[in-house]
């Protein structure tokens, strides 16, 4: 029998994972498992889908306070698996046992007194440095430290260490670290390199000197990072079961079988299909080798084909309209007023001048044509005038005064006073 302590006062760097799937890794290899689980908060007890501190279920509070057999903790889980179950009450432990005298070896006096016949005990430790990992401690053959590779739980190593040292000194003489488990490990990281680079130096200068982790070992498996390993709990299984072809499973299965000395497992590469089995061929006597062909050129594609002309419907051809000749401004001719009594001659019209229109077939735009030459204008005749002998000719003469400049339309002429004879 081999007892194993899994611990590290930091929390969530996977004991209770590593507990779980490594434990059923050594079962599916034949092993016969018990697992301990001596945390309050009863991970290891919830994965296994067992309630904690349910009624009428002996748990490790009743073992170490209330005086309980231990025999009567272990539940028959799976096959070559049992397991204690954990209880909240664990976490007033300490307190309840301040008085009891030997309370850091209660554990490993209840394990000595039972008969069982497990080949591992595997127990799952509180992050913590308490009364529970003293009693873990005290009866463990060996201890596996679960870390991930980050700077901090490096430093956490040490004060880890010291404890197992002092352990080992007083109340265990056979204690030692068996090694150190890398979890959620990353290999692209440089970190992850680099505090391998750093535990594998620190063991190393350990060789020879008469400390607990002088024959320990990075182990060579790492635990990859596998969401599949966060999904198994929640259904209450093991990686093994939940999806046995994960790296997760492939891991610990590798772990478990470092841990008693078998070789690794090898790794496959991912099935892309199910195929069919095919039976093997029958045995044909060798061939020569064929010369090997000149390898072909690819011919060139043909031209793509030249889609026919769509057939062009004739349109009709633009009508043009004749530019308007632009309205050349005449200036008014001076109108010349009548003597008095006599109507003023009317003015002849003026045609207006035709616009020249150019024919539609020119394609040249059209040009404004010219301003029209004015008309020369003859000279009025002269109005005979019959003079009426009973008028004087000398108011006559003055009434053929040259008229007034012309008023605008718009004004009324002024009214003339006919001259008194």
């Amino acid at each position: 029998m081999q007892t194993i302590a899994l611990m590290n006062q930091k929390g969530g760097v996977g004991k209770t994972t590593t507990t779980v799937n490594l434990g059923a890794a050594l079962a599916e290899l034949g092993k016969r498992v018990c697992l301990i689980d001596l945390d309050p908060q009863a991970h290891l007890t919830i994965n296994y889908g067992v309630e904690p501190g349910a009624e009428g279920v002996v748990n490790m509070y009743d073992v170490l306070v209330e005086d309980r057999s231990f025999l009567e903790a272990v539940h028959q889980i799976d096959h070559n698996i049992a397991l204690v179950p954990s209880s909240i009450d664990l976490a007033a432990a300490e307190v309840e046992l301040v008085s009891v005298v030997g309370r850091e070896t209660l554990l490993k006096e209840k394990l000595e007194s039972a008969q069982h016949d497990f080949d591992y005990i595997l127990i799952d430790c509180p992050p913590s440095l308490g009364i529970l990992t003293i009693n873990a401690l005290s009866f463990a053959d060996e201890v596996i430290i679960p870390m991930q590779p980050h700077f901090l739980a490096l430093q956490g190593v040490a004060k880890l260490l010291e404890t197992v040292q002092l352990v080992n000194r007083r109340v265990n003489p056979r204690l030692k670290v068996g090694g150190i488990v890398l979890t959620m490990f990353d290999a692209q990281t440089k970190l992850s390199m680099e505090v391998v680079a750093e535990l594998k130096n620190f063991i190393e200068q350990a060789k020879g000197k008469p400390l607990p982790w002088a024959a320990a070992k990075v182990f060579n498996t790492r635990i990859r990072r596998n969401i599949k390993l966060a999904e198994s709990p929640s259904f209450g299984q093991t990686i093994i079961k939940y999806d046995p072809a994960s790296n997760g499973a492939t891991d610990y299965r590798n772990l478990a079988r470092e841990l008693i000395g078998l070789p690794p497992l090898a790794a496959s590469a991912p099935a892309v299909a199910a195929a069919k089995p095919v039976a093997a061929p029958k045995a044909v006597a060798a061939a020569p080798t064929p010369a090997p062909m000149p390898t072909p050129v690819a011919a060139k594609p043909p031209p793509a084909p030249v889609p026919a002309a769509l057939p062009v419907t004739a349109r009709p051809a633009p009508i043009v309209t004749p530019a308007a000749a632009p309205v050349v401004a005449v200036a008014p001719r001076p109108v010349v007023k009548a003597p008095f009594g006599l109507a003023p001659a009317k003015a002849q019209a003026t045609p207006p001048a035709p616009a020249s229109v150019k024919p539609a077939s020119t394609a040249q735009p059209a040009q404004p044509a010219p301003a029209p030459a004015p008309r020369p204008v003859a000279p009025k005749a002269p109005v005979q005038v019959a003079v009426n002998p009973t008028i004087d000719q000398k108011k006559l003469a003055a009434s053929n005064a040259p008229a007034a400049a012309p008023r605008p339309a718009s004004m009324t002429p002024a009214p003339v006073t006919p001259a008194r004879t």
